[in-house]
């Protein structure tokens, strides 16, 4: 078995915040990052996935394949969005943690189906500080 890490970037907003709470508790959890009008990231997303060669090309998967599962599935879902507004986030706060787990749950299924590989992990890269990992990665 082989893996593959592809690099794909996507600029969003997000307001880290829980309609829930006050304003107090917001600012206490999450600091400048909740300020309702939101701010923006250019996000890296990482994608891992692995297989077996293929014998005939020498390679995992076609990089054309995977570009376009991860283009319907997330970039085009996500990017110059307002992460709020997503129903994946209508029940948690789009932190870079739920981008990471969404963004693998998007791309599981049509990338074993379309491209004939396993998603391995996610890694969501927010700032240059920041960086989220979900799944099997490094």
């Amino acid at each position: 078995m082989i893996s593959l890490t592809r690099r794909y970037r996507f600029p969003a907003a997000h307001a880290l915040r829980r309609g829930d709470w006050s304003e107090a508790e917001n600012e206490r959890a999450y600091g400048k990052c909740a300020n309702p009008r939101g701010h923006g990231h250019d996000y890296a997303v990482e994608i891992t996935v692995s297989g077996a060669l293929d014998p005939r090309s020498g390679r995992l998967v076609d990089p054309a394949a995977l570009d376009a599962v991860v283009e319907e599935a997330v970039l085009r879902r996500f990017g110059h969005r307002m992460l709020n507004e997503d129903p994946l986030f209508a029940e948690r706060v789009p932190t870079a943690e739920h981008i990471a787990v969404a963004v693998h749950a998007l791309l599981a299924a049509p990338l074993a189906e379309r491209a004939g590989v396993a998603l391995r992990g996610v890694r969501v890269r927010e700032t240059r500080n920041n960086t989220f990992d979900f799944g099997d990665v490094r």
